[in-house]
């Protein structure tokens, strides 16, 4: 194809699709076919704020402005939940990488066990007793 098709096909495409949107509802404020003129007045005092009302808005809580006791308040539990949560996060991680090494550990030993039990019975020769009894203990 022509990039000449190709660009009307999708210019005929979008107008297309902007046609049937234009007829739909929108999702955020329903509108009515037939308003009428203190309709509109109405719905935009509902969706915008007066200048006094955006300015007071603004003015309440600037970066310098002071938090109230309450916000103090609210932060001050929330980092202490969080450091609550870390707290115990890192103690059970602490448990679980102790529980590893004691099991490696007691691993460890048991195959160190076998390979000195087997070594003691592939050189024994038969004279003496067992290692474990043949200790001279007085």
């Amino acid at each position: 194809m022509n990039w000449k098709q190709i660009l009307f096909l999708s210019c005929l495409a979008t107008v297309f699709i902007l046609a049937i949107l234009k007829e739909s509802e929108g999702a955020a404020v329903k509108v009515d076919k037939d308003i009428k003129p203190g309709d509109k007045e109405r719905m935009k005092r509902q969706v915008f704020l007066s200048e006094a009302n955006a300015s007071n808005f603004f003015k309440r809580r600037t970066r310098r402005s002071p938090k109230s006791r309450a916000e103090t308040l609210a932060e001050n539990r929330q980092r202490l939940a969080a450091d609550e949560r870390r707290k115990e996060y890192h103690e059970e991680q602490l448990n679980e990488w102790e529980n590893f090494v004691e099991e490696e550990q007691d691993e460890q030993y048991e195959r160190t066990r076998e390979n000195v039990e087997s070594w003691r019975q592939w050189h024994y020769d038969g004279l003496y007793p067992p290692y474990q009894y043949n200790r001279h203990i007085y």
